[in-house]
């Protein structure tokens, strides 16, 4: 019996060694043939724009192991830009529809480079990051607008020159319905002398692109102003103004290599003739959520000054007051020998909202006089019912119900406190 159980076991170890023999060549075998063979893609490789991944279908079919590296390189689509349709790029490129992100291989020979340079489009590029600010001067027109002038400054240190170029003018508004305009040019306070440019016919868009020269010194340059007059001149030779702007030099910074272009808005002269003591215009505005109060002066003019000469000043002194009680002032640079004195500076004052119905603004318009005391030339008061009527009660009324806004008006100056 012992001899028995031997034998059977030798024949069921010997059958169960044949058998692992047999299925470890048939793996080797299974294996060896793998690499001794390939395999020929008979479609390119697709997939899903969900991934967002694309496939080079530059190469043709699978290379061997061993050999060079594989041409099939995966371009991720950036999340933002999945779904969207493409935009042509350069001629070498498709717009890719929803369903088919592959590309189409261009013909002829391609270098692999060239084949991730053109054939697959990566991204698009977003035209809004790369846009200049779009200018505005020539299409933003507010209502009631009677015409824009562009002009340019610069100063030349060494000669003492005010170099002027009047470059153009748009959207006239002339009485007629032809317009032939040109402009003279003022350096205030000289108003005796004036430069003039050509006159353009029939245009109410005309360039003009000419250059003037003033001759100022450094020493009073910033206590100048440009003054620009635009006229429109009719069939019978008649000059006609359409519009005016002032350009005080105070507030620039003028020098050789600092060629300013600027554009202002044409404004109407006022040709009611200057009340007793002359006039004064100024802006006003209210900011109600800072609770700031601004005042904006301007210009005067047909001041009666006590002495007439360069040496002698006017100024303007703005103060707030509350229950007729001085609360704070402010006032600006004298400006020297002229009735017409332009000042163009800005005063803000702290208001509270509830102030508004107590609170008034004196404007004062002062004379230096050397070795005198200072003399009053005028003086308006705006504030609510309580101090104020007529055009001053207007204006106050006016800044509280456009808050915000900078409300500009004249005023006629008067002696009485």
């Amino acid at each position: 019996t012992e001899q028995t159980v031997a034998v059977v076991g030798g024949v069921t170890g010997g059958t169960l060694l044949f058998v692992l023999i047999g299925i470890s060549a048939y793996l080797l075998w299974k294996k060896l043939c793998c690499h001794l063979s390939y395999e020929k893609l008979t479609s390119p490789v697709k997939t899903t724009n969900t991934n967002g991944i694309f496939w080079d279908q530059s190469a043709p079919e699978i290379q061997p192991k061993g050999t060079s590296r594989s041409r099939s390189i995966p371009f991720i689509i950036p999340p933002t830009l999945h779904g969207r349709d493409w935009i042509n790029l350069t001629n070498e490129e498709h717009v890719q529809e929803e369903g088919d992100p592959c590309t189409i291989p261009q013909p002829g020979p391609r270098s692999s480079f060239h084949s991730l340079a053109g054939a697959y489009v990566v991204g698009t590029i977003n035209p809004e990051l790369y846009k200049f600010p779009e200018d505005k001067s020539e299409t933003d027109f507010p209502e009631g607008n009677i015409g824009r002038l562009w002009f340019s400054i610069e100063y030349e240190q060494e000669s003492e020159r005010l170099l002027v170029s009047l470059i153009k003018v748009r959207k006239l508004q002339p009485p007629d319905d032809s317009c032939s305009p040109f402009v003279k040019i003022y350096l205030l306070p000289d108003e005796r002398s004036y430069l003039q440019s050509k006159t353009k016919r029939k245009t109410l868009n005309p360039q003009f692109d000419e250059n003037f020269v003033f001759q100022v010194s450094s020493k009073v340059l910033l206590q100048r102003t440009l003054k620009f007059l635009v006229y429109h001149v009719d069939k019978q030779k008649k000059h006609h103004l359409l519009g005016q702007v002032i350009f005080p030099l105070k507030n620039e910074t003028l020098t050789d290599d600092n060629k300013l272009v600027i554009w202002r808005d044409l404004e109407k002269e006022n040709l009611e003739p200057p009340s007793e003591y002359g006039d004064i215009q100024f802006s006003l505005s209210y900011n109600d959520y800072l609770g700031r109060l601004t005042v904006v002066v301007l210009r005067a003019r047909g001041l009666k000054l006590q002495e007439e000469g360069h040496a002698v000043g006017a100024y303007v002194k703005v103060s707030l007051m509350n229950h007729n009680k001085f609360i704070k002032s402010k006032k600006t640079a004298a400006v020297l020998g002229s009735p017409n004195p332009v000042y163009n500076e800005t005063f803000s004052f702290k208001a509270d909202q509830t102030e508004l119905d107590t609170a008034s603004l004196s404007l004062s318009v002062l004379q230096s006089i050397k070795g005198e005391k200072t003399h009053l030339l005028g003086r308006v008061v705006v504030g609510p019912f309580m101090y104020a009527r007529g055009k001053e009660l207007e204006h106050w009324n006016e800044m509280i119900s456009k808050p915000k806004e900078l409300v500009k008006r004249w005023h006629a100056l008067c002696h009485s406190m």
